[in-house]
C-alpha cells in the first residue's frame, strides 16, 4: 500500500491563496480521504473531508473552516486538494491528508481516529507571514 504524499505548502503573505494536494495511488479504492492541520502550540484539528465518487463525493468541514476552505477531487489524477482562500496568520500550520480505506457510508468524519493510522501523509507546511 502506498501513503498519501502531500505538497503545495510555502509560504504566503495573508489574503493571499494556496492549493495544497494530496496524491494517493488508487484513490478511488478508499472510502474517503480527510485533510488535518496541526499548528504551532494547537491541537490537531480537522480541516476537511471528502467520501469517494461511489458515495456521492460527500464533503464536510470543520466549523471555522466554511467559506474559506474547499475540497475536491480529481480521480484521473489520484489527487484530492485542498483550496484556502483569504489566509491569516492562525491557517500557519502543517497540513496533513489521511485515509480510510473500508467504508460505504455517505459520511466522513473530522477525527483522526477514523483514518487508517497506517495511511496519514507526512504533512506540508503552510506559513502565512508579511
Amino acid at each position: 500500500q502506498s501513503q498519501p504524499v502531500e505538497s503545495g505548502g510555502g509560504s504566503v503573505q495573508p489574503g493571499g491563496s494556496l492549493r495544497l494536494s494530496c496524491t494517493v495511488s488508487g484513490l478511488t479504492d478508499y472510502h474517503a480521504i480527510g485533510w488535518f492541520r496541526h499548528g504551532p502550540g494547537k491541537n490537531r484539528e480537522g480541516v476537511s473531508c471528502i467520501t469517494s465518487p461511489r458515495t456521492g463525493g460527500i464533503t464536510d468541514y470543520g466549523p471555522s473552516m466554511r467559506g474559506r476552505f474547499t475540497i475536491s477531487r480529481d480521480n484521473a489524477k489520484n489527487t484530492v486538494y485542498l483550496d484556502i482562500n483569504s489566509v491569516k496568520a492562525e491557517d500557519t500550520a502543517i497540513y496533513y491528508c489521511a485515509g480510510r480505506y473500508h467504508g460505504s457510508s455517505y459520511y466522513c468524519s473530522l477525527d483522526a481516529e477514523y483514518y487508517d493510522e497506517d495511511r496519514w501523509g507526512k504533512g506540508t507546511l503552510v506559513t502565512v507571514s508579511s
